[in-house]
């Protein structure tokens, strides 16, 4: 599209260059171009975002499943460390990884990207790893939003928000009412942090402050820095959960996020029923026990505000653990029993 005859120098004096947005868009476009599939229909710079329903030719009962989330304030962290090439991972892996606890593939994602002054060179860099979550996930970058806010926020401020929609067949919708007391709790590892509880994580590391210990390379980090560990992108479990689901009887997932083990196990359990974990096989990650250690905080906060270790737990019978551990190994994922379902009403035990 020709923009040169687009120009308002008066908007442009009261803080917004809508040049800098094309610019943008050019410079992003390499990057959603990875990320486009069978359901595409145009290209970004349109009205709308396009996507065709062919993906549900075949099925019973197509249901559409939608999630919608950010990056809470490891925002923060990246623009400290000037590096915003992994955040957008963190956008899609939210959202995808929410919608796939009841069975549903990815289609397509959209982003929301609000700053203090509309950089290019910046806001191609976060649609990057936009991107990158896309790819992993299978989900097409059919469009997005890039809002330029002076006096709203500091210029060299952003936030990154976003949301997808998936699609399921609703006779394979997971369903958690055929859970039973004997099935097995399997955790699959996460990356880190992921993107919760950075508040928690600002404070006990005083980021605000702009710490020089976080940037020290640490023997207990594997030689990376508290930073480097803090922004490690979330772990996006699409591909490995699919494919565990077209083969197991998976009768629950949870996404463990903000609330941590006590939050969100619980919502993935049915009534009567309670997820009995067991403290002693979790493997607590080392950034983990930096923040228990740093922060003087209570394992008990910790479990219901981290996901200490594990990113996502799914239940499956008793009869089908070894069969799900091997096909998330061969999926890349060294996943391991973490409790089983009891008969109780607290929902989780820890």
């Amino acid at each position: 599209m020709d923009h040169k005859n687009s120009f308002s120098a008066s908007y442009a004096a009261a803080g917004v260059d809508i040049t800098a947005g094309y610019k943008s868009v050019e410079l992003m476009k390499k990057h959603v171009a990875r990320t486009r599939n069978a359901g595409c229909v145009d290209d970004v710079g349109g009205f709308g975002g396009c996507f065709s329903l062919a993906e549900v030719a075949g099925m019973e009962e197509p249901i559409s499943v939608s999630g919608t989330d950010g990056c809470g304030t490891k925002v923060k962290l990246a623009i400290l460390m000037d590096k915003h090439d992994t955040i957008g991972i963190d956008a899609v892996a939210m959202c995808v990884n929410d919608i796939i606890c009841v069975g549903a593939k990815p289609l397509f994602f959209l982003d929301y990207i609000a700053c203090g002054k509309n950089i290019p060179e910046r806001i191609a860099e976060i649609v990057s790893g936009v991107a990158e979550g896309c790819v992993q996930s299978g989900a097409a970058l059919i469009g997005g939003e890039t809002a330029e806010h002076p006096g709203l926020m500091p210029e060299d401020d952003y936030d990154l928000a976003g949301f997808t929609v998936g699609v399921v067949d609703k006779p394979k919708m997971i369903d958690k009412s055929k859970m039973a007391a004997g099935d097995v709790v399997i955790g699959l590892p996460s990356t880190g942090i992921h993107s919760n509880g950075f508040s928690l994580c600002r404070k006990v590391f005083d980021i605000d402050n702009n710490n020089p210990e976080i940037y020290v390379s640490r023997e207990e980090l594997g030689g990376r820095s508290i930073a480097e560990a803090l922004l490690e992108p979330t772990k996006i479990y699409v591909k490995p959960v699919l494919a565990l689901i077209e083969k197991v009887n998976v009768k629950g997932i949870s996404h463990i996020t903000g609330g941590g083990f006590y939050e969100n196990i619980p919502r993935s359990i049915p009534d009567g029923l309670c997820a009995k974990i067991d403290r002693d096989a979790i493997r607590v990650l080392p950034i983990f026990d930096l923040i228990m250690k740093w922060g003087d905080v209570p394992e008990r906060d910790m479990f219901n505000t981290y996901n200490m270790g594990v990113g996502m737990t799914v239940v499956v019978p008793a009869d089908e653990v070894e069969t799900s551990l091997e096909l998330l190994k061969e999926s890349g994922i060294d996943a391991y029993v973490i409790g089983e379902i009891i008969e109780g009403e607290e929902k989780v035990i820890l």
